[in-house]
């Protein structure tokens, strides 16, 4: 018994260790153990300390535009600026130029300091708040992509065949259900 006992204690302490170093998106509920991140409030951590003006101007227009589309937000989410590939790597993060990690919070690449990049993840972390995190996960992508491409007001006149037809495919679906009645909708798709 007390060799189950031991073991079970052992397993218990490792498995947050093991989660750390195996999916590092987990790394945003604690970004600064992230080496070279510093977080300047709860709501913006960032490599690169000395952007924080325009870190926190980035972050309060978007928040402002996406509660003005699409409510307001439940809890505003933390978003981690990175200024450099290392840093978004560090996330677990590549390709993107930002990444929304369910309602735990949003990393920004060096390439996503941009208004509509951010406004796009907060939409997913709306998103995330309205539907659920794991009903999003089954939700059509027209629907989760498309609202973030086309309420983020995305600049990009024409974006890849895939998500130019989500946008088109949300748009021609809001018009029909009315801005008002966006989240009792998607909650039905």
């Amino acid at each position: 018994m007390k060799k189950v006992l031991l073991i079970s204690a052992i397993l218990t302490l490792l498995a947050p260790i093991a989660a750390w170093a195996m999916y590092k998106p987990i790394r945003v509920l604690a970004p600064g153990w992230v080496n070279g991140v510093v977080c300047i409030n709860s709501e913006i951590c960032m490599e690169d300390t000395s952007r924080h003006q325009e870190a926190e101007v980035l972050y309060r227009d978007a928040l402002h535009y996406v509660s003005s589309v699409t409510g307001s937000f439940q809890q505003n989410p933390r978003v981690i600026f990175c200024s450099t590939e290392d840093c978004y790597r560090s996330f677990g993060f590549k390709k993107a130029s930002a990444t929304n990690v369910g309602r735990s919070g949003i990393v920004v690449s060096p390439r996503g300091w941009k208004g509509f990049y951010l406004r796009h993840e907060m939409i997913h972390h709306r998103q995330s708040e309205e539907l659920g995190i794991f009903s999003s996960l089954f939700k059509p992508e027209w629907l989760i992509e498309g609202m973030a491409y086309s309420l983020s007001n995305d600049p990009r006149q024409q974006l890849s065949d895939r998500w130019q037809s989500a946008r088109e495919k949300f748009g021609d679906w809001l018009e029909k259900v009315g801005n008002e009645h966006l989240w009792q909708e998607a909650r039905k798709i």
